[in-house]
């Protein structure tokens, strides 16, 4: 990673700081002020009648401490730099072994730099998730066993993890989105919903990490680096060249596409980004506009109603 955009976007700097960190790490484990996550769940039973649920009070609080109380890398973050996931439970049906099926949808956020404001980095609607869960359960950080819950939460944070790195770096979280792969190994042996490499889908675990590691997508991992360093980071400075450098980075995603076989990544992008979009180029110079709707007309009809008001 570039040391001047670690340094200055999210990163301890100084003596001072290093001095601090390595006397935090001396006394505990794992340093309780460097994590990277810094989670909101909510969990919804408004969906099951079933009254002995009431030990899924806590589970929103539980989930929070399991997330954003570990280490999940060796980076030292700043607080204002951790990583924003809203993660919202909706608990569809209960039995009577303490089985579970949820849907579950994630959002995460990155600050911009330069600015008080954040940009969302994945949203991402996971639709199938199985687990158990019984009364007085401890959450524990096992990456040597598979478990349809903790595992569940392992992958998805590495994920937003990866996300987040790749905002930083060109494919920067690489070594996060790998760390999901080996949970999607681990995975093959359990007859959980959502980790069968071969079940067909388009919108499973495994389609999604190995999308992420395969070369055929690095070009819209790249320009995911592109959009948010040289674009995003730089708006504030200098509006009219991060507008340009978000219109390149815009035909890279269209290219990809074009190459490529899965929407699966390039729907994870728009849905994210479609409004942003249409905010950054709304008052653009009229040629740029026009460029900017052609590209996103094409490459993200789904969203042509928003891209509309660039005509």
């Amino acid at each position: 990673m570039l040391i001047d955009e670690m340094m200055n976007a999210r990163f301890f700097t100084g003596w001072w700081c290093a001095l601090g960190v390595c006397i935090i790490c001396l006394l505990f484990p794992r340093p309780a002020a460097c994590q990277e996550i810094n989670a909101e769940v909510t969990v919804d039973l408004s969906q099951v009648t079933n009254t002995s649920l009431n030990f899924l009070d806590n589970l929103s609080d539980e989930i929070e401490t399991y997330i954003n109380e570990y280490a999940w890398t060796d980076t030292d973050f700043r607080t204002e730099g951790r990583v924003r996931a809203d993660i919202q439970i909706t608990i569809l049906s209960a039995d009577d072994n303490f089985n579970f099926d949820a849907q579950v949808i994630f959002r995460t956020r990155r600050p911009i730099y330069h600015t008080s404001r954040e940009t969302v980095l994945f949203f991402y609607n996971e639709e199938s998730w199985s687990f158990t869960y019984t009364p007085n359960q401890t959450l524990i950080h096992d990456e040597l066993r598979f478990d349809p819950f903790t595992s569940f939460l392992d992958f998805y944070a590495y994920v937003i993890l990866g996300y987040d790195f790749d905002s930083f770096e060109k494919r920067g979280g690489t070594p996060y989105f790998r760390k999901a792969q080996t949970i999607v190994t681990q995975a093959q042996s359990s007859p959980s919903d959502g980790w069968d490499r071969g079940g067909g889908s388009q919108r499973s675990r495994p389609q999604l990490i190995e999308q992420l590691l395969n070369p055929g997508y690095w070009q819209l991992r790249s320009a995911l680096y592109q959009y948010h360093r040289h674009g995003l980071d730089r708006f504030v400075d200098d509006p009219e060249e991060a507008r340009k450098q978000i219109l390149e980075a815009l035909a890279n995603i269209q290219e990809a596409k074009r190459t490529t076989s899965s929407n699966l990544l390039f729907d994870v992008f728009f849905n994210a980004k479609y409004r942003e979009l249409s905010a950054i180029f709304e008052n653009a110079a009229p040629a740029l506009r026009r460029e900017a709707f052609d590209i996103l007309s094409n490459t993200d009809p789904g969203h042509l109603s928003e891209y509309r008001k660039l005509q």
